[in-house]
């Protein structure tokens, strides 16, 4: 579904992304897992067209998407739940949610969306008409998620989903990415937490200082020594 091959990306003179590979296939759930500033956001803007890389190529559904306008990328069917959420605090619930439509023209597809949506959140359906400011960060966190949906992407990419909740909510997140998956959406995921992200991934890749080092499936990286020292904690 989305093949990167041999990415480079840098920001001025520093060299963010060092010659990168990875894929990702229809159905999965793949998880990028690295320390902070290992490169794991940057790759998210470069396959999203939001950081602009110097070599290398993004493939998308046999598409060649490198460097193309994210909003170009958006239809095409890839969509990203940027890290701190960024929802629209003056907007209201509803609101926020009808952006990450934008691409959208019929009624009854947008309609279809709202449902599901609110159907996956319906925390987000009882606060409808609050604005985005006044929510929890559990609650706006479920608000960036669905405003991605809303676009009906094939692959979602989460950046960070569970950063900055309590326990409880970050149990909820990963439970509500296990459905969005199992519903038929690939996901490429971003996250601290590499315990809970590698528990819910069929694949990962590990990231480090801009070079992949890692990859394999999900379950035999969480039993690797290296790994278990470094992002686990064992």
């Amino acid at each position: 579904m989305l093949k990167v091959s041999g990415l480079n990306t840098y920001y001025g003179h520093i060299h963010a992304l060092k010659g990168i590979d990875l894929e990702i296939k229809k159905g999965e759930i793949v998880s990028l897992i690295g320390s902070n500033g290992a490169g794991k956001s940057t790759t998210l803007g470069s396959i999203a067209g939001l950081v602009r890389s110097q070599s290398g190529t993004v493939t998308f559904l046999d598409n060649d998407i490198t460097n193309m306008p994210p909003h170009n990328i958006v239809k095409l069917g890839i969509s990203l739940s940027p890290e701190g959420r960024e929802v629209f605090p003056a907007l209201t619930v509803h609101e926020n949610l009808k952006l990450g439509a934008y691409i959208k023209n019929d009624k009854r597809s947008i309609a279809d969306s709202y449902e599901r949506v609110y159907e996956l959140f319906p925390r987000l359906k009882e606060r409808i008409k609050q604005t985005a400011g006044t929510l929890s960060g559990g609650e706006q966190q479920m608000l960036a998620i669905g405003r991605a949906l809303m676009s009906e992407p094939q692959l979602l990419m989460l950046d960070e989903p569970s950063l900055g909740l309590a326990p409880n909510l970050v149990l909820l997140v990963f439970e509500l990415i296990e459905s969005i998956n199992k519903q038929g959406t690939t996901i490429l995921l971003i996250e601290q937490n590499a315990s809970m992200a590698l528990s819910i991934s069929h694949r990962a890749y590990v990231l480090e200082t801009g070079k992949i080092t890692m990859e394999g499936l999900a379950k035999d990286l969480a039993d690797d020594p290296r790994v278990r020292k470094a992002y686990l904690g064992a």
